[in-house]
């Protein structure tokens, strides 16, 4: 080990507001919090509710299929599917050509459940307060950068 030389100055840090990861990490942080009482209401944490809409929009899907939507590997998706099927909202099943694969499907209650949420996606807009085109502008720039950091990790 090196002693350090105390005439060389160590190179400035950004502020933590300067962070564009600390940026999006305090979001994420607060979309949680807005999201909570909302989805508390109707027995949801978030994590399901990102896997009951991914289903309202395409039911019967494998666990692999969502887990590549929602950016969940299976350690973390399945006890959350679990919890679900517990709860009456899902139903997994195995594929009988491959064992390995597992299809997820709504039931009749885990469906009905999308009238009760409905509501959800307006409450945000109306607390975000921005356009519907800056909005899809915003989406598709943290859609890029999430992209670019996936391709190098």
């Amino acid at each position: 080990m090196t002693k350090s030389d105390p005439t060389t100055a160590a190179p400035a840090m950004p502020a933590i507001d300067d962070l564009l990861c600390f940026a999006i990490y305090s979001n994420g942080h607060a979309f949680n919090q807005l999201y909570r009482p909302l989805l508390s209401a109707i027995g949801l944490t978030y994590p399901q509710y990102l896997v009951m809409v991914a289903l309202w929009g395409r039911d019967g899907r494998s666990v692999k299929e969502l887990g590549d939507e929602l950016f969940l590997d299976s350690s973390t998706l399945t006890p959350l599917l679990k919890r679900m099927e517990k709860a009456g909202l899902i139903v997994r099943a195995r594929s009988t050509e491959d064992e390995r694969k597992v299809t997820i499907r709504l039931t009749p209650q885990g469906e009905a459940l999308k009238q009760r949420a409905a509501h959800i996606p307006g409450c945000i807009a109306d607390v975000v307060g921005i356009d519907a085109q800056d909005v899809k502008t915003l989406q598709h720039t943290l859609v890029t950068i999430r992209d670019r950091v996936k391709a190098k990790v």
